[in-house]
């Protein structure tokens, strides 16, 4: 997983990248496939605006974006947006997959049928 770090107008100082690491890293969790994690953190007005973008194989990219007068208040908003986004692909994919398709619905209710018929052929 590669993880971008950038600042716009905002010089990222080592305690700011070591936050977002150890935030960003705690998102492998809910997807293994996740290919590149874009941070962008930039001040706006008196503010500060932070961006993440996740690009995850076989999905179009998650992002969130947060506007807070702290940064690291607006990081922590924009890690909890993003893990909700995650968690709820993540249960869409889960539960996908355990879905029976049609086509095994029906041969299900073809099989009990048949074993309802013979069973009555037999009494």
């Amino acid at each position: 997983m590669i993880t971008n770090i950038t600042g716009r107008h905002i010089e990222i100082t080592e305690a700011i990248k070591t936050h977002i690491e150890k935030k960003v890293k705690k998102l492998s969790k809910y997807n293994q496939r996740l290919a590149e994690i874009d941070v962008v953190v930039e001040t706006e007005g008196k503010g500060c605006k932070v961006e993440i973008i996740v690009k995850a194989d076989n999905h179009q990219p998650f992002v969130v974006h947060e506007n807070d007068k702290d940064a690291y208040t607006a990081l922590d908003l924009c890690i909890d947006k993003i893990e909700r986004q995650l968690r709820k692909h993540k249960e869409i994919v889960h539960n996908h997959k355990d879905q029976v398709s049609t086509a095994e619905a029906v041969a299900g209710v073809i099989e009990s049928q048949e074993a309802e018929a013979e069973a009555n052929e037999l009494e």
